[in-house]
């Protein structure tokens, strides 16, 4: 049985800054925190935890030390708690989130109706949306924008997972909606290239494995998208989840992970196909 692992699997450049920020700061002799975890991955979050940097889900009750800003980003309002606590902060929100925000806010005080592409629930999302002013509408599928109200003017972002044809989907949509319309591409590059790449790996394999964590909204779309065009696409979160049967009769197995994944991860996963392999 083959194994065939995707180039750009794992890390994405806004992952791997903030966990390479995170741990830079575990070597300092000082209390450190990070406000929500640092990235979807409970493994990270666990080794940063042994080595004395705990996630936070708010700063109630944090008066001194250091917090450090997740990579998704956090609401306008914590930013400016930690500052008014005088807390040492560390940003390390990724490039393209920050840009999201920026545009939200920019455009907001432009006087335009921002319409946010992507998962109402997701903190990357609520983040963005902090940023905007009363008029800021959050949308998962162009479904979603049949029931916004007519505005003279809309700006679009887009959460930075979003998929490039349903971020399409809803600028048409809104089409209908506004007389004049803004539109920001912030979906990251490394996400739409991951997705064409799972998608067609996904096309010439017989069982398809989707890495991260459960709770990783880039990966569940890995999944979606590999899924449409192989059923047996599973999304573990580690090793020990995969099951043997899922290999009965493949020649190929396509590997890919999400943005949150680290390599020691994806490492483990294929020494693990390897050793199946072994036992056939």
């Amino acid at each position: 049985m083959k194994v065939i692992l995707a180039k750009q699997a794992g890390f994405c450049f806004g992952v791997k800054r903030a966990t390479q920020i995170a741990f830079e700061a575990a070597g300092k002799d000082r209390k450190t925190f990070t406000l929500g975890p640092i990235i979807h991955s409970p493994q990270v979050v666990g080794k940063l935890e042994e080595l004395g940097i705990r996630a936070l889900n708010s700063l109630d009750g944090l008066e001194q030390g250091t917090i450090i800003i997740r990579s998704h980003g956090v609401e306008q309002h914590e930013i400016q708690e930690a500052q008014q606590k005088k807390l040492d902060i560390i940003d390390a929100t990724c490039p393209f989130v920050k840009k999201a925000q920026e545009h939200v806010k920019s455009l907001s005080e432009a006087g335009y109706g921002v319409v946010v592409v992507g998962d109402a629930d997701h903190p990357e999302v609520q983040g963005i949306v902090s940023y905007g002013g009363e008029k800021v509408y959050v949308v998962a599928s162009s479904d979603d924008v049949k029931k916004l109200p007519k505005m003279k003017k809309i700006g679009v972002v887009a959460q930075t997972t979003q998929s490039f044809e349903n971020l399409k989907n809803v600028v048409s949509g809104c089409l209908l909606r506004g007389g004049e319309i803004r539109v920001y591409n912030t979906i990251c590059d490394a996400t739409a290239v991951r997705q064409e790449e799972a998608k067609e790996l996904a096309g010439r394999v017989g069982c398809m494995l989707v890495i991260g964590g459960f709770n990783s909204a880039n990966t569940r779309r890995l999944l979606e998208v590999c899924a449409e065009i192989q059923p047996h696409s599973y999304h573990i979160e580690t090793a020990s989840e995969i099951d043997p049967a899922w290999f009965a009769g493949v020649d190929q197995v396509g590997v890919t992970a999400g943005a949150s994944t680290p390599k020691w991860i994806i490492d483990e996963v294929l020494n693990k196909i390897g050793q199946l392999n072994k036992s056939d």
